[in-house]
């Protein structure tokens, strides 16, 4: 398969340690657009691209397979649809809106103008998690009793003008780890019977909530916070327990322990994959992902509307 060549979006932290790994692949990043020019020259120029000035012009870009966003949550939205508009297949950084309702307006340009469409969930890429999804799926641990999932890290430590402090841009434990734990919850038992969360929030973000999904006669509970250092996931069952030390981190593994015996399986979390199963995807005509359906990422972001229904946590922009 020819490389493939990207127009980012947004040339910030994630755009660059996105650009760094897959470019070790099968791609090429060839226009780049930031709101800060002058960032998105030193961006164009490590990365041999062409910086424009708006995004339009960006995506626009000659030849351009497709379009990587790595903006703002907030601003995802505007700059995907602007994408889907010009037929411009569309991998998004997580989460892909702030609300149901962004999401199901990406979702229905996306089917309006048939183009493929996904969000840059890369954990839903990695054969880490696959292969966790196939050994609870086929009883390798009998039935689920419970699960947990923690995923904490030192936001708060950020300058107070980083993006994930301020209420502006939707900062917060919530849309920046907390998405996290209940994508792969979801992942793997799909959408729970009951929702409960309890959050703190302070200057108007969350900075940290303990979730509750309910799935039957089991709970996934999950923890997100904005200090600390932890990302561990505990799935436990009736025959044995799968492990995860790391279920976010590039280089990972999964341990199941059962009555056969110990088994470890090591992969990588990684963007090159991410990026290169995405492309096999829309290069072969597909218009969404089956790593990540559209259908999954709306049901996650009503997961997390339910969470800060129940915290009160509103937003600047949405009073």
């Amino acid at each position: 398969m020819s490389k493939t060549k990207w127009v980012y979006i947004g040339s910030g932290g994630i755009a660059s340690k996105t650009a760094g790994n897959i470019e070790k692949g099968d791609h090429e990043i060839v226009a780049v657009y930031s709101r800060n020019y002058e960032k998105a020259e030193q961006f164009a120029k490590s990365h041999g691209a062409v910086v424009y000035k708006t995004a339009k012009e960006a995506i626009r870009h000659s030849g351009a397979d497709a379009v990587y966003i790595a903006t703002p949550h907030t601003s995802h939205k505007q700059y995907a649809i602007e994408a889907l508009e010009n037929k411009m297949p569309v991998l998004c950084e997580k989460p892909v809106g702030v609300t149901q309702r962004d999401v199901e307006e990406l979702i229905d340009c996306a089917k309006r103008n048939d183009t493929y469409f996904a969000e840059a969930m890369w954990t839903w890429f990695s054969d880490v998690a696959i292969t966790v999804k196939n050994w609870v799926q086929s009883g390798e641990i009998g039935e689920v009793l419970s699960a947990s999932i923690y995923f904490q890290f030192p936001g708060l430590m950020k300058p107070k003008n980083s993006r994930v402090r301020l209420p502006e841009t939707a900062g917060g434990a919530l849309l920046d780890v907390g998405i996290y734990p209940i994508t792969y919850c979801y992942n793997l038992f799909g959408f729970p019977d009951k929702i409960e969360c309890n959050g703190v929030i302070e200057n108007g973000i969350d900075v940290s909530e303990d979730i509750v999904l309910t799935y039957g006669n089991f709970k996934c509970k999950l923890n997100s916070a904005m200090k600390g250092i932890r990302s561990d996931c505990t799935i436990t069952g009736t025959k044995g327990n799968i492990k995860l030390p790391a279920f976010f981190h590039m280089s990972n593994k999964a341990i199941l322990q059962n009555e056969k015996g110990k088994t470890v399986f090591k992969g990588s979390t990684d963007y090159l994959t991410e990026f290169t199963r995405a492309a096999e995807e829309f290069k072969s005509g597909l218009k969404e992902s089956r790593y990540v359906p559209l259908s999954a990422t709306l049901d996650c972001m009503k997961i997390m509307d339910e969470c800060r229904r129940q915290m009160n946590l509103v937003y600047p922009f949405e009073k």
